[in-house]
């Protein structure tokens, strides 16, 4: 009897570590793409990373009040969103996004869930910190980065840390483009918006996984600095 309850529990335990895909893909209206899903704890995350670009441009413009689109690593006198598309990058990493594009005009928040649909697709929204935070503590503040990473190197560069995509997120490095007007660390680290900024100061927070790391650290940067998007399910 003691061994059949042993076992209960065991298989509870392995289905409840196990990502649920619930629905299994997306389809975006807007432009029809489809994205993977998968359900984390109570949170049911896009797996890929935002790729909806209705217009682009190059690392040198940039702008705390603006909207602009990024690809990583495409730069053209007379960028257009049909050569943008066709890059490797889009394709693998989506689209790098200002904080202005990520919250689409809405104000910061700090709630859970975020009430702010953003960028997102309708049914979606950008997380906030505390919904990153839940996902966060979920896998577990010391490996979540690692369970959060795409496994192997054939995105991320050596060594790619505790990375075992455990949880089905499949954190790829997608870089960003920061306020310099430069392109850093693709292949390095994948930076995701929150919700949550402070108008004052131009400044807002993002989630950073890196290779070297196997946790998932929250920090800030500038209004004009383009990261990836995730969305999670309303």
């Amino acid at each position: 009897m003691k061994k059949t309850i042993v076992y209960f529990f065991a298989l509870v335990f392995i289905y409840s570590c196990t990502p649920q895909d619930a629905p299994n893909t997306f389809t975006d209206s807007r432009d029809g793409k489809v994205y993977k899903t998968v359900t984390i704890g109570e949170q049911v995350w896009m797996a890929e990373n935002l790729a909806y670009l209705p217009s682009v441009v190059g690392p040198a413009t940039g702008s705390t009040t603006e909207p602009h689109y990024y690809v990583y690593g495409y730069i053209d006198d007379t960028p257009t969103v049909a050569e943008a598309k066709a890059t490797t990058n889009y394709s693998t990493y989506g689209v790098l996004y200002n904080w202005i594009v990520a919250m689409n005009g809405a104000a910061s928040s700090s709630s859970s869930p975020s009430g702010v649909q953003g960028v997102c697709p309708d049914g979606w929204h950008l997380p906030s910190e505390a919904e990153w935070t839940t996902l966060i503590n979920y896998l577990g503040i010391s490996v979540a980065g690692g369970k959060m990473k795409e496994a192997g190197t054939t995105h991320w560069l050596s060594p790619n840390t505790g990375a075992t995509n455990e949880s089905g997120f499949t954190g790829l490095p997608g870089g960003y483009k920061h306020n310099n007007s430069t392109f850093y660390y693709l292949g390095t680290s994948g930076n995701w918006w929150t919700t949550y900024g402070i108008p004052s100061l131009y400044d807002a927070s993002y989630i950073s996984l890196h290779k070297d790391v196997s946790s998932a650290d929250i920090y800030s940067t500038d209004y004009q600095c383009g990261h990836s998007v995730r969305c999670v399910m309303d």
